[in-house]
């Protein structure tokens, strides 16, 4: 039988070791046949997209900012003054703003460049793979997996990194392979690789750097230049790669630190800090100075974390069955010359898998079941090309054994995964597994079959092995989601999944069902716990209330107000009384409002159009601004109304981080008298009580 490899190079190029690979003939079913996989993806991911609001919006108050000022569109600024900046790069927050500044602030001008960012890398990886193989099946069979994988459902119609992560490091790895490939410059396509993946890292800082070993990898192996000049090309590459991300940090780092936004996530203003610590080896270690949840509160670690009841449903579906297709393709293609790309294309998808993987299962810092979206290319691309190995030496015992143990194992764990939802079409499991067991057995005799009945085989090995993801991808689109910490499909009662409902890492609950997560918790905002005195001595309650007073309703901080505060994982909903009273004269002030975290601020800020200043960023944890700081910016007049509760602030269930949110909280309530609108305590911060000390010490 032949296979890719064994094809000549085309005799009308006289050097064949820098000839193109000859293009297989493309049968006439494989364009309609890509159309309709885009063309259903696109429908998937742009299905009921405006109801998810505005999905996360301490990212779309970032975008709705860069889409008011061109300064905090560079710095990924979280209010278009420029107050504090995301705890991330701003690239993924770019086509977002562009989209807002030409169609104006709305959901679906928020996530439609995510859908389509979608559709692009489901094209993408489709041509990556064909190109691969030579198979149209190959890398229609790729892009469909990836488009199903219910993760990939979520982040593609999310406005998190993710999404733009996840096309740019596809793109990377296509760089890479067409560089392995016969070419007279592959070092230019290796440049780009780089380039590709330093914009990565612009868009999530290192997690882009998890595919640089097996991209570094598959180079080496596979070029065809001599040794040297492989080494001597990576080094290009990585010359690109910084090139690529440097120019931003170095940007960053030089520019007058008074005349840009803080950097949020940081506690001493710093990307390079942010970049290392709280985004960086912070993430491996679990020591991130002000995140929540610090020293191993993000979940049990280990090499099962991928699979557990928490993040099982998100991508796992098909992971025993690439890693299954790995070993099996490496063996089929053992034989092939060092160059041979179909071999390559394995190592580099199993490469990314591998290492992702492991990083993911075992880091114990932050962690979220929707990070695996990273893993859903590189699983796609294994079965893909995996799957057509298989099927090209079916008539092998080693094949037709692999692919035996491969349905089966697949079938089976759907079983698990769709019985750990018990109340979602709790038929369809049974359906996996016998359809599934089924094909496998079809596998094992399929030497002995006719041919119609080999082609039902392969139909059957289809359904059995997408039908559980498909479902949770279906069931993913249609449910609405909101909120930093979502997951895809149905419950699994592990208080995630099937919608904006989520919890705190450490097990406390971050949201009623179907309902947004909690408004505040003890130390909230800079508040005390019921009967706990905070900063200056006041009793346990809201600023300027009385000991254990309310806010949002509940002493303490605790969840129960009705006027749509935010909260650490969610944002504000304001009234349109409270929107109305926020937007009066906004144009007299720099920040119509101040409020304690980032989420808390973002509601406002999204729903008035205007500055929102985030005290202390998305944690409430970030020296910014110093109490010094924020009494200067209210004795000049540029902040009208703090906001209080939301938030976590302090450093009440903080892995450290300033305590400068509760001292300004503390400082608001001791000076200014408070008003309930529509259950939101407000702070008139141009009518104080009394004489009031400034940041210098003289009276205002």
């Amino acid at each position: 039988m032949t296979t890719l490899h064994d094809r000549p190079a085309d005799a009308a190029t006289p050097d064949p070791r820098t000839a193109p690979p000859p293009r297989p003939a493309r049968p006439r079913w494989e364009r309609p046949a890509l159309a309709v996989l885009l063309g259903a993806t696109a429908l998937l991911y742009l299905w009921g997209l405006g109801e998810s609001g505005w999905a996360n919006s301490f990212y779309a108050a970032a975008a709705q900012a860069g889409s008011e000022s061109w300064k905090a569109f560079l710095f990924g600024s979280s209010d278009a003054a420029n107050a504090i900046t995301v705890d991330k790069t701003p690239l993924s927050m770019w086509p977002m703003a562009l989209s807002i500044r030409v169609f104006g602030l709305s959901s679906w001008s928020l996530l439609v460049p995510q859908a389509l960012i979608g559709v692009a890398t489901v094209a993408l990886l489709h041509r990556t793979v064909r190109r691969s193989t030579g198979s149209a099946a190959a890398g229609l069979v790729a892009g469909a997996v990836l488009a199903l994988t219910p993760v990939a459902v979520l982040m593609f119609r999310f406005d998190n990194p993710d999404a733009l992560l996840v096309l740019l490091l596809v793109g990377a790895t296509a760089a890479t392979l067409r560089a392995v490939e016969p070419t007279r410059h592959p070092v230019r396509w290796l440049a780009l690789a780089g380039a590709l993946v330093g914009l990565a890292f612009l868009t999530k800082m290192l997690q882009a750097f998890l595919v640089v070993p097996a991209l570094a990898l598959v180079y080496l192996l596979a070029a065809g230049a001599p040794l040297l000049r492989r080494l001597g090309h990576l080094l290009v590459a990585l010359a690109a790669l910084v090139a690529s991300a440097g120019w931003w940090v170095a940007l960053v780092e030089l520019w007058p630190a008074a005349d840009r936004p803080y950097i949020g996530g940081s506690q001493t203003n710093s990307v390079l800090e942010l970049t290392l610590g709280y985004n960086g080896l912070g993430r491996l270690t679990g020591e991130q100075v002000g995140s929540v949840g610090g020293g191993g509160g993000w979940g049990e670690t280990g090499l099962l974390r991928l699979f557990d009841a928490e993040n099982g449903g998100q991508a796992s579906w098909l992971i025993p069955l690439a890693l299954l297709l790995l070993g099996a393709g490496v063996w089929l293609t053992r034989r092939a010359p060092r160059t041979d790309r179909t071999r390559a294309a394995l190592v580099a998808w199993g490469g990314w898998l591998v290492v992702t993987a492991l990083t993911f299962s075992l880091m114990a810092g932050i962690f979220h079941a929707y990070y695996s979206v990273a893993l859903a290319p590189a699983v796609a691309a294994l079965v893909g090309i995996g799957g057509w190995l298989l099927w090209e030496h079916r008539s092998t015992p080693v094949a037709a054994g692999a692919a035996a143990l491969g349905v089966a194992v697949t079938a089976t764990w759907s079983f698990v995964l769709l019985g750990r939802s018990a109340d979602f079409l709790p038929w369809l499991r049974w359906v996996v597994l016998v359809l599934g067991l089924g094909a496998a057995l079809a596998w094992a005799v399929l030497r002995l079959l006719p041919r119609r009945a080999v082609l039902a085989v392969a139909a059957a090995t289809l359904i059995a092995t997408l039908a559980g993801p498909s479902a949770y991808a279906v069931q993913t689109a249609a449910t609405p989601h909101t909120g930093s910490i979502v997951t895809a499909g149905p419950s699994t009662g592990t208080g995630l999944g099937g919608g904006p409902g989520g919890r705190i890492p450490g097990g406390v609950p971050g949201g009623q069902p179907g309902g947004r997560p909690g408004q505040g918790f003890p130390g909230a905002g800079g508040l005390p716990a019921p009967g706990q005195a905070p900063p200056g001595g006041m009793p346990g309650g809201t600023p300027g209330g009385t000991a254990g007073g309310t806010a949002g309703g509940m002493p303490g901080g605790m969840p129960g107000g009705t006027g749509g505060m935010g909260g650490l994982l969610t944002g504000s909903e304001p009234s349109a009384e409270l929107t109305a009273l926020l937007e009066a004269d906004a144009s007299s002030y720099t920040w119509v409002a101040a409020a304690v975290g980032s989420n808390q601020a973002s509601g406002y800020q999204l729903a008035t159009e205007e500055p929102v200043m985030a005290i202390g960023g998305f944690n409430g944890s970030d020296p910014s601004p110093t109490l010094a700081q924020f009494q200067a910016y209210v004795a000049d007049g540029e902040v009208h109304w703090f906001v209080g509760g939301g938030g976590f602030g302090g450093q009440t269930g903080q892995n450290g981080g300033s305590n400068a949110s509760s001292e300004i909280a503390a400082w608001v309530a001791e000076n200014f008298t408070a008003t309930t609108v529509d259950g939101v305590t407000l702070y008139d911060l141009t009518a104080p009580t009394s004489v009031t000390t400034g940041s210098t010490g003289t009276a205002t």
